[in-house]
């Protein structure tokens, strides 16, 4: 590598054998260490002669460059007997024959392997080399980190004289020349929104340093922030015309050019990365396809047409028909065929169109930014952009898509390429005749001489043969349908010992199948009629059951709720389901219907489950099992918190957990079944413990991850229990809603819920919500700044949960309240408001809720002019919460730290965290990311770079409007100048 200094050699003339235990430092203070115990270098000067001797790579080094090193041009009268006096020091605590006289001079010698740390960092950079050179960018990243991790501090600290000087200036510009390595790489490998908040600080100290600019510019591009990217470039330009009277090099110059024509080239990593990922997901072909030919032969042609020398257009082909027509079988043995054509790859989804969760278009397209070799942090949130970026992906590549089990056009439409080159398969129960430009394809059931082929590839030839009569009749019977074949056809060849005519006789008895065999979706059912036929009473009402649940999988827990049985009889149900193909194994302890098999499930206990009661009693089971493990949950997390008290008791027991983070793991892994559940369970029997199923487990929709679907869940509750005029339900449900629209930012809404709660507490009272509605309406006043309103609410709020001994939400009202006296000029109540908060929850053990308090004394502290007291709370606060998986309050405590450092005069640090804030997200929505926004934008003026500062501002203010919020006032008067202007 270019500039890379070397460091001294690891043996040389007179060294030891073995290596010594010595270890040195350079890239810091010039400090040694033996088995890791610190040892003393001495004065200034003797650790710069300890220098000076370590960075000659085992040479010797002459007293009179040595005095020169340590003096320079001046050196004191003593120089050369204060030379020898300090080698003689240093050899006293050295190991005998690492400091060695040689020829008049000195030099260190018998070093062992990494010793020293620039000889490390050195190794580091050069296999980090050789790892890009051969495409490994996460290795070379990886390396490279280590190699900068070496450093602390200032090379050399404290080291007096000029060999020690311009050491420090070549070492430092080496570390910058190994940063900006490492920053390119994350670029290539898509990692710009994590880069930006660093590229930030680095440019706030090293302002003259153009590769830096140039990386922020193209940072800030492909996290879509193109006007900040643009204000980068001005900012540059300006400060080099005023510092050293010159223009921008070319190549920042060229890179300004390419962003203001939207260059598409931009968006994706540069052309030297390694080949793209070329993802295979086509599912196996099946080995006894049969049939079909006229099909095949006509969708290869329409594919074809995407390939060759004349194509100009993307090529789509549907396939249209019932369930169980064959649709997926056929379009994965003409996509294999056709593979070759498309030598970048090809893309799979199951889009489970026919269920009622079908797949997003946005999941899925995260799916296949990743299968293409998208890095997680570099795929957007919206499902447009995320569209736009996979099109931009697929241009220039040659990839074949098949979309399985489509809803209809709607979800189809993003998932296209948008390319010549590429193509597209769709299946769907319904005709994609909304789908522009697509090849139309209705798949019908097979001919007789069809069926009878497939039946017999599978069953064998030699059983069939002698009863052909008899296999007629049992393809018949399946109405030629290929899925109802396929499953008749496997039964059989599974039992030696039955006949054809056997199956055909059992085929014939009507009880044995719905009599709607060619009718419709019925098809479908009917086919699966053969498999449930055949289970014993016990999987046959496992399968049935099992059906009731909604969501994409159930845990062995649940089921064992769900079917009333101990964890192992359930398991061997379910497990000899799995062996029947009714049912998939999704992973270990987890299971999953095919959507269509789930909703044959559902119809078979619509019609066999007798009593229908208890059908009703296993929702209710299950929904008591969700229940009672999230007050498990929940009660790990806030130990003292009352709230469990008041939710509502079913007959479960719920799961144990043997510490906090197995706690979370579950509640977060049954995310998408227990928010099913609570959709589902929104009657007047169980309306109640499904709000309750939704207060317990509130910390989805701070988390972030499930945040959406968690509102989404909320608001019907609380229709639902509006409808059915219970105040208790409703009055919690209506507090849960205001709680995550408060967190999304969407305060207006959130007040309104709440005070519709709380009107309804008159009517119904409730210990939970008659502190935590107060308490809420208290936050939505502080965060519009409403801060009269806030204290009446808070000290209403603190009166409430005193009433009912519920510490915990004391010390939440009280941590809110000490915020809202800080912002009235209140310091002294307010700091000590909050340190009673923090006592609460530290004396009751409540880590994540101790996060919050420490949050809340942090913002305190500040306002107070306390800001180291302030940091060190922001930081505990942001530790306890990345362990808690709180991203979204990771984010927010990140713009509360940027607000200390800008309000302290660090407004190169504010920017960083600022930056993290925008990366991560923050609680609050759209009206907190405005405020991490105009914070950035403080910060970067602060630091000279006006016109980055006001692309935020800008963003800012959009948002703002947006959400009708009152600090647009203020932004406004920040871009006032550039308005006169």
């Amino acid at each position: 590598m270019d500039g890379v200094p070397r460091g001294p050699a690891q043996r040389g003339p007179g060294s030891s054998p073995e290596p010594t235990a010595l270890r040195f430092g350079v890239l810091g203070p010039v400090r040694a260490w033996r088995d890791d115990v610190p040892v003393a270098t001495g004065s200034p000067q003797q650790r710069a002669l300890l220098a000076a001797l370590l960075l000659r790579e085992g040479r010797t080094a002459t007293a009179a460059e040595l005095i020169d090193a340590l003096w320079g041009e001046e050196p004191p009268s003593q120089a050369l007997a204060a030379v020898r006096t300090y080698a003689s020091r240093l050899r006293k605590v050295l190991d005998p024959g690492v400091l060695v006289s040689e020829s008049g001079g000195y030099a260190v010698r018998g070093l062992g392997e990494g010793a020293l740390d620039l000889a490390a960092a050195q190794e580091l950079a050069a296999e980090a080399e050789k790892a890009r050179a051969t495409g490994d960018l996460s290795r070379a990243r990886d390396l490279l980190n280590q190699a900068l991790a070496l450093w602390d501090g200032e090379t050399l600290a404290g080291v007096p004289g000029p060999y020690a000087e311009a050491q420090r200036v070549r070492l430092e510009e080496w570390r910058l020349q190994l940063l900006e390595t490492r920053l390119d790489m994350d670029l290539e490998q898509g990692c710009h929104a994590e880069s930006v908040s660093e590229l930030t600080a680095l440019t706030a100290a090293h302002p003259l340093r153009e590769r830096l600019r140039e990386l922020l510019m193209l940072a800030l591009y492909r996290s879509g922030r193109q006007a900040e990217a643009l204000a980068v470039y001005a900012d540059t330009r300006r400060l080099l015309a005023d510092e050293l009277g010159v223009d921008p090099r070319p190549d920042l110059s060229e890179l300004q050019r390419r962003i203001l024509e939207a260059d598409p080239a931009l968006v994706e990593p540069p052309a030297a990365e390694p080949a793209p990922v070329r993802p295979a997901q086509l599912p196996a072909s099946v080995p006894d396809f049969t049939g079909r030919a006229a099909f095949v032969r006509e969708l290869g042609e329409v594919l074809a047409s995407a390939t060759g020398d004349q194509a100009r257009v993307m090529a789509v082909s549907a396939v249209a028909g019932i369930g169980g027509v064959g649709k997926t079988t056929l379009a994965v043995h003409v996509a294999h065929t056709a593979r070759d054509a498309f030598p970048d790859g090809q893309l799979y989804v199951d889009l489970q169109g026919a269920g009622a969760r079908a797949a997003e278009p946005e999941t899925v397209l995260g799916s296949f930014l990743r299968a293409l070799g998208t890095a997680d942090s570099a795929i957007p949130d919206s499902l447009e952009e995320r569209a736009a970026l996979y099109r931009s992906v697929l241009d220039g590549r040659r990839v074949l898509v098949l979309l399985d089990n489509a809803r209809d056009a709607a979800q189809v439409r993003p998932l296209l390429p948008g390319t010549a080159g590429c193509a597209a398969l769709v299946t769907s129960r319904v005709r994609m005749a909304g789908l522009a430009g697509a090849h139309l394809v209705d798949l019908d059931v097979m001919s007789p001489e069809e069926a009878l082929a497939l039946f017999t590839r599978i069953v064998g030839e030699e059983r069939v043969r002698s009863e052909r009569e008899a296999a007629l009749d049992v393809v018949a019977a399946c109405g030629f349908l290929p899925l109802a074949i396929r499953v008749a056809a496997s039964r059989l060849a599974a039992r030696r010992t039955w006949t054809v005519s056997f199956l055909a006789a059992k085929l014939a008895d009507e009880r044995r199948r719905l009599d709607e065999l060619q009718a419709g979706d019925l098809a479908v059912a009917a086919t699966f009629e053969l498999g449930y036929g055949a289970l014993d009473a016990a999987q046959a009402r496992a399968f049935r059951l099992l059906g009731l649940a909604d969501g994409p999988d159930i845990s062995l827990a649940a089921a064992s709720a769900l079917l009333d049985l101990e964890a192992e009889a359930t398991e061997d149900l379910l497990e000899s389901l799995v062996d029947t193909s009714l049912l998939e194994s999704a992973a270990p302890g987890r299971y999953r219907f095919h959507d269509l098999v789930r909703l044959y499930a559902r119809a078979c206990a619509e019609r066999d489950e007798q009593p229908p009661a208890e059908r009703e009693a296993a929702r209710s089971r299950l929904l008591d099992h969700y229940l009672a493990t999230a007050v498990r949950v929940y009660a790990i997390e806030r130990p003292g918190d009352r709230t469990v008290a008041h939710l509502e008791k079913g007959r479960s027991e719920g799961e144990e957990f043997g510490g906090a983070a197995k706690a979370l793991d579950w509640l977060h892994s049954e995310a998408g079944p227990l928010l099913a559940c609570v959709q589902q369970s929104l009657d007047a029997a169980m309306v109640r413990r499904a709000v309750d199923l939704l207060v317990a487990s509130i910390d989805l929709a701070e988390s972030g991850a499930d945040s959406r679907q968690y509102r989404k869940t909320a608001r019907a509750a609380c229709e639902a229990a509006a409808a059915l005029g219970d105040a208790r339900a409703e009055v919690r449900a209506r507090v849960t809603v205001a709680q995550v629209l408060s967190q999304a930012g969407r305060f207006e809404a959130a007040e309104e819920e709440t005070r519709r709660a709380d009107a309804l507490l008159r009517e119904a009272d409730d210990p939970w919500a008659n502190g935590t509605a107060p308490n809420q309406l208290g936050i939505i006043a502080l965060c519009t700044a409403r801060y009269a309103d806030a204290e009446g609410y808070f000290l209403r709020a603190i009166d409430a949960f005193r009433a009912d001994g519920n510490r915990p939400g004391e010390a939440s009202a009280v941590c809110n309240l000490s915020r809202t006296l800080a912002s009235m000029g209140r310091s002294g109540e307010a700091v000590e408001l909050a340190r009673r908060g923090v006592e609460i929850y530290d004396e009751l053990g409540m880590s994540m809720r101790l996060a919050n308090a420490r949050y809340a004394s942090g913002i305190v502290l500040s306002q107070a002019g306390r800001s180291s007291e302030a940091l060190a709370q922001l930081d505990e606060a942001l530790c306890i919460f990345a362990e808690n998986r709180q991203s979204l309050w990771e984010g927010t405590t990140h713009y509360r730290i940027a607000e200390v450092h800008l309000r302290a005069g660090r407004p190169a640090r504010a920017a960083r965290h600022a930056e993290q804030a925008l990366a991560m997200g923050c609680i609050g929505g759209d009206w907190m990311r405005a405020n991490a926004l105009t914070l950035l934008g403080r910060a970067l003026d602060t630091l000279g770079q006006g016109d980055r500062a006001r692309a935020c501002w800008r963003e800012a203010l959009t948002l703002y409007d947006e959400t009708g919020s009152a600090e647009a006032v203020q932004v406004r008067r920040l871009l006032a100048p550039l308005s006169v202007a």
